[in-house]
């Protein structure tokens, strides 16, 4: 657990939860916890909120910020907004290997390697909650979350003096923070988006290679499934958002101008965050269509492939056929036939058929049969 007091341009990290609210001029704190630490000390958690807010979460609101398949959404009560937003951020190399939603196996193995392209495998989803007060930010994040401490760094570092002299300003509200650490979330897959580019670019030049023969197909069908559920992930995190971004406008105006322009700030940082989640829907849903489309072009152009192969057995047939036609003639056992018992007629019969075969060769590259093979 990470416990930060954001005021006065300074942020400092605490080990201990405090149990006394600070005045509204002393900025607010930030409360950072992985869920299992959430939930082993849930009843310490409640003690400080109380303390800190004079009110505690809802039993309800306690079992969201546990569930770890939880979709992305909003809710809000009169003393607190609780947002629940599934993250998209890259794995480490050697976290334990998770399932695209994010769910360890409830049996503690270690789940089946995915298919699919690497940087798909990468992605993880779990859900990241935020309870929000008026002076106080509960994070709950998953065990290995990189952009809780990512933004931690940040934070810490743009209180330096170095950082205020080049006008790097911290959050001024939980709200202000929670929605810094969700841009940060969405930030982390539009970083991804290149290498995942680069895949399904390189899966469509396998699939329109005509020499080549594509043999990745259950590689192909885990992507687009893949691409599909994070596109019902994005769905969700928009909504959510949304949701969030109605409520604000349903927050009373503020006594002072410095609170009027906060909570403007907020609404354009709001959709600031829509704006960047609607960019992953965006690209998410073109490389879902990239790979439909990849598909249906490789099975074209197999179905081309056949067609000229099949013109070709075609032509060669109208061919040769004549020249069964002639030796099926001289093959019958008649005693008597015309020009078998010559000297001549094994050289006329010979200059007829290579007549026939050349005549047939022009015919059919006039008609283009067999313009593209010969």
């Amino acid at each position: 657990m990470r416990v930060f007091h954001i005021a006065a341009g300074k942020v400092v990290e605490t080990d201990a939860l405090p149990d006394t609210p600070a005045p509204a001029t002393q900025g607010f704190i930030w409360i950072a916890c992985a869920r299992p630490e959430f939930e082993a000390r849930q009843a310490e958690l409640q003690t400080a909120l109380q303390g800190l807010t004079g009110t505690q979460l809802v039993d309800l609101h306690v079992l969201d910020l546990l569930n770890h398949q939880l979709p992305s959404h909003y809710d809000y009560t009169s003393q607190y907004d609780v947002l629940v937003f599934r993250r998209l951020a890259a794995r480490s190399a050697d976290a334990e290997p998770l399932g695209l939603n994010g769910e360890q196996s409830q049996t503690g193995l270690k789940s089946k390697r995915q298919s699919g392209p690497p940087v798909l495998r990468r992605i993880d989803t779990s859900p990241v909650a935020f309870a929000v007060f008026d002076q106080v930010l509960l994070t709950v994040h998953p065990t290995d979350c990189s952009v809780r401490d990512a933004y931690a760094l940040r934070l810490l570092n743009a209180s330096s003096d170095e950082s205020r002299a080049t006008g790097v300003k911290l959050p001024t509200s939980p709200a202000d923070l929670m929605l810094r650490v969700i841009n940060l979330m969405v930030d982390g897959y539009l970083e991804l988006r290149r290498d995942l580019t680069r895949q399904m670019d390189h899966w469509q030049s396998e699939l329109l290679n005509p020499s080549a023969r594509f043999n990745n197909w259950n590689s192909v069908l885990d992507a687009r499934l893949a691409l599909h559920h994070l596109d019902e992930i994005c769905e969700d995190q928009r909504s959510a958002l949304q949701d969030w971004v109605d409520s604000i406008e349903t927050w009373p105006e503020g006594a002072t101008p410095a609170l009027q322009r906060e909570r403007e700030l907020l609404k354009v940082r709001s959709r600031d965050v829509l704006e960047h989640i609607e960019r992953v829907v965006h690209h998410v849903r073109r490389m879902e269509q990239s790979a439909e489309t990849a598909v249906q072009m490789h099975f074209s152009a197999q179905s081309n492939r056949t067609n000229d192969i099949m013109r070709t057995l075609t032509a060669l047939t109208a061919i040769f056929l004549p020249l069964n036609l002639i030796t099926g003639f001289f093959g019958m056992n008649f005693e008597f036939m015309p020009m078998i018992h010559t000297i001549t007629g094994f050289w006329w019969t010979l200059g007829c058929m290579i007549s026939l075969i050349v005549v047939a060769v022009l015919v059919l590259w006039r008609k283009r049969y067999l313009a593209q093979k010969f």
